[in-house]
């Protein structure tokens, strides 16, 4: 019983962060490589991303912060998507987040975190190796 079809990604900006270059670069990017992508816009709180990816069948939720509240805006994004039992939605993220909190959050569920510096390529690659893998 597999999933047909393109991968479906919600691109979202949790918080008050305000910067959204990066994660319209990314949602192109994924758009581009033949993925549907639903970009939420700027200052989502985490119950309206997990609402979005429900709602539109989401594969994966990539979350791009820059305002240093990624320990806290990914945790809950995880734990609404526990509740709603959605852990099939893969969680993935960026921004400004330092090296140090990368393993705990890996360890709280994200399956992946790119700093400034990754490119588009290997956002793609990764999307493509890692969303819709059998478990």
């Amino acid at each position: 019983m597999g999933v047909t079809g393109p991968i479906r990604v919600v691109v979202a900006k949790p918080g008050l962060d305000g910067h959204d270059r990066g994660a319209k670069v990314i949602a192109r990017a994924l758009r581009d490589a033949g993925m549907e992508v639903i970009y939420t816009g700027l200052h989502q709180t985490p119950e309206q991303i997990v609402d979005t990816a429900i709602q539109e069948d989401a594969d994966a939720i990539g979350l791009s912060i820059l305002s240093g509240a990624h320990n806290t805006l990914f945790v809950k994004v995880l734990e609404l998507l526990r509740e709603r039992d959605a852990e099939d939605i893969k969680v993935f993220g960026g921004g400004i987040i330092p090296d140090a909190d990368i393993p705990p959050l890996k360890d709280k569920g994200v399956a992946e975190i790119f700093t400034p510096g990754a490119t588009t390529a290997s956002i793609v690659d990764w999307v493509n190796a890692n969303v819709r893998v059998a478990a």
